[in-house]
C-alpha cells in the first residue's frame, strides 16, 4: 500500500504595507528561505509560498501526517521570522496573528490557521486551494454545501457511482468548541439547518463515503478573536479541496463562487460584503478595506510533491499553480460583488451593513449603554 501524503496549508497575517494590503516581498522571501531549510532537513517534501491580501499562505507536502509537531514548528519559525522583519520595517499590524512567544507543539490556538489533509495518492490527484481575506471560516459553508450536496452544481452526485453515495460532513460549533459528523443526502436538511447559522456553525471537513478516497475537503475553522480573547483580525480561512474521480470535478468546485455571496468581515471585521473572486495579484483590498477576497489555486500532487505549470526540475518553491479566478470569465461575478458591496456600504452604521452585536469585532455599544442607563425610562 502506498504511503499516505499530507498536504498542509498554514496561513498568518504577520504584517503588511500601508494598512491591511499585502506583505512586503522580503517577508515572503524569508518564509521561502525557512521552508527551503525544512526540505533540506527532511521535515517537508515540497512547498509553495503565496498570499491573499495581507495573509501569507504556506503550502507544504510531507509524509508526517496531520498536526505534526515538526511541520507546525517549521511554519511557526517562518512566520516568526517574517514578523521580525515586519517589525524592523515598521509594517502595519506586524506580528498580528502571533498570539504566543513560545511554540507549544502545534499552531492550534496560537494565531495561524491550518487546513491539512492526509490521503493516499490516486492515479491523478488534482487539488484546489482556496484562500480568503477579510472574512471568517463559515463563509465556505454555502459554496461547500453546493459542491458536495447540490446536484444542480455537481452533476457527479447523480452520474458518478462513487459520488452518488454522498458525503459525510464534520460540522463545528466555533463558539463552543464542539463538533458533529452528519451524512448527506439523508441528513441534508438537518445539515443546512445548522450551517445556515454562519455566526456559529461551519463545515470543517468533508469525507467521501468511499473509504478508498477518504477526506475530500478541509477548512481552517479557528476564530482568532476567541483564541486571543480580543479582536486581532478576521480569520481569513483557507480550504483545500481534492477533485475528480469520485469527487466533484474542478469546474463543479469552482462554480459556486460565480455567485458573490455576502460574507462577514470586511472593514474592521464588522461588516457584510460580497466575496470577490480574483487572482492573487488582484487580492489587495482596494475598496473600504475590501471587498472580501477569495482566490483559488490549482496543483497536482505527484509523488508527494506539487506539480504546477513549471518544468518538473524547477528550483524548490518556484512553482506555478493554475490561478483559476484570474480569467475574464469571472468579470461578471466581480462586477456583481462590487455592486453588492457598494449597496451594503450605503447603509453606513445600520444593519445589515454591520454585523449583529454578538459578531461585532469593534463596538462601543456597552460603553454607550452604560453611559445612558440612568436616562433610560420604562414605558408604561
Amino acid at each position: 500500500m502506498s504511503q499516505k501524503v499530507t498536504v498542509s496549508v498554514i496561513k498568518a497575517d504577520v504584517g503588511s504595507v500601508a494598512g491591511h494590503s499585502k506583505p512586503h516581498p522580503k517577508m515572503m522571501r524569508k518564509c521561502e528561505e525557512v521552508l527551503v531549510e525544512g526540505v533540506k532537513s527532511g521535515v517537508i517534501n515540497d512547498f509553495y509560498v503565496t498570499r491573499v491580501g495581507d495573509d501569507i499562505n504556506l503550502f507544504m507536502t510531507h509524509y508526517k501526517g496531520e498536526n505534526h509537531k515538526d511541520v507546525h514548528s517549521l511554519a511557526w519559525t517562518a512566520f516568526q521570522s517574517a514578523a521580525k522583519l515586519a517589525k524592523e520595517m515598521k509594517m502595519y499590524a506586524a506580528g498580528q496573528d502571533i498570539l504566543s512567544d513560545a511554540f507549544s507543539g502545534n499552531i492550534r490556538g496560537m494565531g495561524p490557521g491550518a487546513a491539512e489533509v492526509e490521503f493516499t495518492e490516486r492515479g491523478a490527484e488534482p487539488m484546489v486551494f482556496f484562500m480568503a481575506d477579510k472574512t471568517e471560516p463559515s463563509s465556505y459553508s454555502m459554496p461547500l454545501s453546493r459542491i458536495f450536496m447540490d446536484p444542480f452544481t455537481t452533476t457527479g452526485l447523480v452520474i458518478d457511482p462513487r459520488a452518488h453515495e454522498g458525503f459525510r460532513f464534520e460540522i463545528v460549533d466555533v463558539m463552543d468548541s464542539k463538533k458533529i459528523v452528519m451524512s448527506a443526502p439523508e441528513e441534508t436538511y438537518d445539515i443546512l439547518s445548522l450551517i445556515g447559522d454562519t455566526t456559529r456553525y461551519a463545515i470543517k471537513r468533508v469525507m467521501s463515503k468511499d473509504k478508498n478516497i477518504g477526506t475530500a475537503c478541509v477548512v481552517s475553522t479557528k476564530k482568532l478573536n476567541i483564541c486571543a480573547g480580543k479582536y486581532v483580525g478576521k480569520d481569513d480561512p483557507v480550504a483545500v479541496v481534492r477533485c475528480q474521480s469520485g469527487l466533484p470535478a474542478v469546474g463543479e468546485v469552482l462554480q459556486p463562487f460565480m455567485f458573490p455571496a455576502l460574507v462577514a468581515g470586511w472593514m474592521r471585521g464588522s461588516h457584510y460584503g460580497a466575496w470577490y473572486p480574483c487572482s492573487v495579484e488582484d487580492s489587495d483590498p482596494t475598496y473600504f478595506d475590501g471587498p472580501p477576497r477569495i482566490c483559488a489555486l490549482g496543483f497536482q500532487i505527484s509523488n508527494g510533491r506539487f506539480q504546477g505549470l513549471e518544468d518538473p526540475d524547477a528550483p524548490l518553491g518556484k512553482k506555478t499553480p493554475v490561478d483559476y479566478f484570474a480569467g475574464s470569465v469571472w468579470d461578471e461575478a466581480r462586477r456583481k460583488a462590487v455592486r453588492a458591496s457598494i449597496y451594503m456600504r450605503q447603509h453606513g452604521p445600520f444593519m445589515p451593513s454591520i454585523l449583529g452585536p454578538e459578531e461585532m469585532e469593534y463596538t462601543t455599544r456597552p460603553a454607550v449603554l452604560g453611559k445612558l442607563k440612568d436616562r433610560m425610562e420604562k414605558i408604561d
